[in-house]
């Protein structure tokens, strides 16, 4: 009977351990994979995943300097649970949270305490930052004072909308972003009036901001770094933060053409790299603000995350390296540009230093803009900062003016009128239109010349023929010459000198990759040559709303309705300069071919007559006398560097404002085209004149033309 029992065990015993060590066979030699990939998904779920920043790429100018760039700051970085102790409203959240306990005095008491504890414990900071470089202790104060309320203003609005959902108030905004802190707070109040019962609302709102750390002072050298490692090194709630900053060296320069960036923190940011997560903005993360390169460029200067994923084990299982964003090179010459804005907005040279203006050189061979000058100016690295006051100044430094506003050209326009008087036969050379010592017909405008002398008019001083009719800005001669051409006729010659559409400077370049969902260029108006303003985007003059008949004679000297941008009138100029070949400005350097690239242009078909009369009159402007412009040139000096000017004056009415356009030439050939405006001048030849002859002289201290080379 035992044996027999043995046996049995014995048998089991086999057939157990051959079960066994079949399974363990199928697991290593057939299923080993099955398994192992099994364990690589757990583990892979409790991975560990930590994506790297993102590098903005640079903008650079022409000339390979930097204009905008991300550099590391250091900050020294503070907890709320610090700052909220000298929050007096939150002390008193805190009183009144430990007297509704039951052991009301004690908890009272302790409640106290800590308040006193974090109080000595904040002044212990305060002092201490005082000790580092250029930091004030009243300065540190008002930054924590700016923290506390910025963190109760955000507790408030979000305990009344806990509590409030219903109020009228949503009803009168269209989101609830729109409703502004004071308005909620007074709905608060009115809907709540007991203070106290408010305060405890306001004491149950946890916010993320309650949370995060706030910076506190920035450490500009070494030694700040080292001093406040040491001071700070044993201080919980108070650190230092090392980050990537956009830093722009030339402060104000180019300021509206450049753009700023801030917080990623609108919709539209939040939609632009939704499909790539690598690309995506996390909070914190900065994009271009509109408008500007930084916005219109942003699918190419925002960089890619890395990525680092660990398994459960602590082991580097997959890697993507961070991609850099890739840089930006414009056709700008910021020391051209930084020399413009200075001295324009020097009330010691120019008299209209604080009316606001803009110029706009272009290098006419290549269309490269090499200056887009709008006054007044705000430093980019203050934007983020001062944007309340900047962006409510009544005369508008975020406009960009050169390109983003538009006004009646008056005589720059005269030029191109003469070419489509000449081109369409209504006009020759020698033909005179007479400008007598007389008022002109009723709903004629006098000539300028009349309205200020009243004794005399063009007749006077010379055979009032094409040429000299440029010479003098006389509107006696091109409100009548405009009124013989047919109005379809002139806007197709406006059009193709660039009036009247948009001039695409980034979104036009294919080899520039714009978003999926947009192509991005920066903020322009398209000027005006109709009596009623285009709807949409204009292709061909055809699309245009008409002249009426009525109207000609007011756009023969660039009033009525006509309006232009700065930008506009310096590309006919170019236009002009380059023997009538029309060229789009271009302010984008390409990635891959670089500033060789050149758009060959559209020859317009101008006759080598009619570029002969106009050249005429464009040069007797500026260099013979009883020219418009001839006293603010005659001592130049220019003709003595081999440089020959060609210009334009123009001033106009309701509104007043005063131009100048033309271009430069030198010896060996080289030209820029130039416009200037000065919003409420009164005289082309004394207000803009002057500064378009000192930006040339510019133009040949920086080697765009003239001997002068870099």
């Amino acid at each position: 009977m035992y044996r027999k029992q043995i046996k049995i065990f014995v048998i089991l015993s086999i057939v157990f351990l051959v079960i066994f060590l079949f399974r363990l066979a199928q697991m290593q030699l057939f299923s080993g994979s099955f398994y192992r990939d099994k364990i690589a998904r757990l583990k892979l779920q409790k991975s560990d995943i930590r994506q790297l920043k993102t590098v903005r790429g640079r903008i650079l100018d022409r000339n390979g300097k930097v204009l905008a760039v991300d550099e590391p700051r250091f900050q020294l970085y503070i907890n709320y649970d610090l700052t909220c102790f000298m929050d007096e409203r939150v002390r008193e959240c805190k009183l009144l949270t430990a007297s509704g306990k039951d052991d009301a005095e004690t908890a009272t008491a302790k409640a106290q305490e800590k308040i006193n504890d974090g109080l000595a414990d904040l002044n212990q900071i305060i002092d201490k930052c005082a000790q580092l470089g250029g930091v004030k202790a009243s300065e540190i104060k008002a930054e924590i004072q700016k923290i506390n309320d910025t963190i109760w203003n955000r507790r408030t609005f979000q305990a009344w909308r806990n509590n409030f959902p219903k109020s009228e108030v949503f009803g009168d905004y269209k989101n609830i972003i729109s409703i502004p802190d004071y308005v909620a707070t007074a709905d608060f109040e009115k809907k709540e009036p007991n203070s106290i019962e408010r305060l405890r609302l306001i004491n149950k709102v946890d916010i993320a901001e309650m949370h995060r750390n706030w910076p506190l002072a920035e450490l500009k050298t070494d030694d700040d770094i080292f001093t406040a490692q040491i001071e700070f090194s044993d201080i919980e709630g108070v650190g230092i933060l090392a980050k990537g900053e956009r830093f722009y060296p030339f402060g104000s320069a180019a300021a509206q053409t450049i753009g700023w960036v801030g917080p990623a923190t609108q919709e539209a940011d939040r939609q632009l790299f939704t499909d790539d997560k690598l690309s995506r903005y996390l909070d914190g993360e900065v994009c271009g603000r509109e408008d500007g390169v930084e916005y219109a460029c942003e699918s190419i200067l925002r960089g890619k995350r890395g990525e680092i994923v660990y398994d459960i084990d602590r082991e580097l299982i997959d890697e993507t390296n961070a991609r850099f964003g890739r840089d930006v090179s414009l056709t700008l010459d910021i020391e051209l540009q930084q020399k413009t804005e200075k001295y324009i907005t020097d009330c010691g040279y120019n008299p209209n230093c604080r009316s606001p203006m803009a110029a706009v050189v272009i290098e006419v061979a290549s269309g490269d803009i090499l200056a887009l000058v709008s006054t007044p100016c705000f430093d980019l690295n203050r934007i983020r900062f001062d944007y309340g006051s900047i962006a409510n100044d009544p005369n508008e430094p975020l406009r960009n003016r050169a390109i983003n506003k538009q006004y009646p050209p008056g005589s720059v326009i005269k030029p191109v009128i003469l070419t489509a008087g000449m081109e369409s036969g209504k006009i020759t050379a020698d033909e005179v239109i007479s400008c007598p010592a007389e008022a002109a017909p009723k709903g004629w405008p006098n000539c300028w010349i009349y309205n200020k002398y009243k004794w005399t008019g063009h007749d006077d001083m010379w055979t009032n023929n094409a040429r000299n009719a440029i010479k003098g800005s006389c509107n006696i001669y091109f409100s009548h010459l405009a009124d013989r051409i047919d109005p379809l006729v002139l806007q197709r010659w406006l059009f193709k000198f660039g009036y009247g559409h948009k001039l695409p400077l980034i979104a036009g370049d294919s080899s520039l990759a714009q978003t999926k969902d947009e192509a991005r260029d920066l903020r322009q108006v398209t000027g005006q040559i109709s009596t009623t303003p285009a709807a949409g985007d204009i292709l061909s003059a055809e699309q245009l709303p008409s002249i009426d008949r009525s109207e000609m004679r007011h756009f023969g000297i660039g009033q009525g309705n006509m309006r232009a941008t700065p930008l506009q009138v310096a590309n006919a100029m170019a236009t002009i300069a380059r023997g009538g070949v029309y060229k789009p400005p271009r302010l984008i350097l390409t990635q891959d071919e670089g500033r060789k690239t050149r758009d060959e242009g559209r020859n317009l078909g101008i006759s080598a007559e009619t570029l002969r009369v106009v050249y005429d009159g464009m040069y007797a402007v500026v260099n013979e006398p009883s020219g418009t412009a001839y006293n603010e040139f005659a001592s130049s000096g220019f003709a003595q560097q081999g440089i020959n000017i060609y210009g334009k004056t123009g001033s106009t009415e309701a509104p007043e404002n005063a131009w100048f356009g033309g271009f430069a030439e030198d010896s060996t050939g080289k030209k820029i085209a130039i416009a200037v405006l000065v919003e409420g001048g009164q005289h082309g030849s004394s207000d803009a004149a002057p500064l378009a002859r000192n930006i040339i002289q510019f133009c040949i201290e920086t080697g765009h033309i003239g001997l002068i080379q870099h």
